[in-house]
């Protein structure tokens, strides 16, 4: 007989997964019987247009716009980390389809932030905009198919997983606002 299906078990830790553990255990039972888990999954495809467009915004009109960007990283982050447990609490029997969904949504977030970035960013930031995707896509698709092969989900490597990523483009937001694109030079490697 065939394991059960574990996606929607993740082994491994990060520097921040007890605390948002704590939150999310928290807030659950808290949210309104009217919010599903299907509902918080699909939210990202708003949060990823909003990324897209006000990355186009900050391009043309002001770096000011980043910070919209940001909340919307901040509530994708939120309705992702919500959506699992919620299904699990409300009983809603959408395992497959909340792992397949919502991985997947993932991915398409991660895209619209880096278009974003391809809008903020001269042109000789494409091929960096492309590497970081591969990188980045490489870390999701390993998690993807070790997961098929062990039946074990790991989506954190070094102490490192998708909330820390997601600081990790909130800062860089924050400094390109603060700061413009000139003073982010000195990091930068080109």
């Amino acid at each position: 007989m065939a394991d059960r299906f574990a996606g929607d078990k993740k082994v491994g830790s990060s520097l921040l997964s007890k605390p948002e553990r704590l939150f999310v255990d928290w807030a659950v039972p808290k949210l309104p019987q009217w919010i599903t888990s299907r509902g918080l999954t699909m939210m990202t495809v708003l949060w990823s247009a909003g990324i897209i467009m006000t990355g186009y915004l900050a391009s043309t009109e002001s770096f000011g716009f980043l910070w919209i960007i940001s909340a919307c990283i901040f509530f994708q982050w939120l309705t992702d980390s919500l959506d699992g447990s919620l299904g699990k609490y409300q009983n809603a029997g959408w395992i497959k389809w909340g792992y397949y969904m919502d991985h997947f949504l993932d991915y398409i977030f991660l895209c619209s932030i880096l278009v974003a970035y391809s809008f903020i960013l001269p042109p000789t930031f494409t091929f960096h905009l492309f590497a970081l995707l591969v990188v980045l896509g490489a870390f999701m698709v390993n998690s993807f198919l070790a997961f098929a092969a062990t039946n074990t989900f790991k989506i954190h490597y070094l102490g490192i997983g998708p909330t820390e990523i997601r600081i990790l483009f909130i800062i860089i937001n924050t400094l390109l606002a603060l700061f413009g694109k000139t003073y982010m030079g000195a990091v930068l490697p080109y």
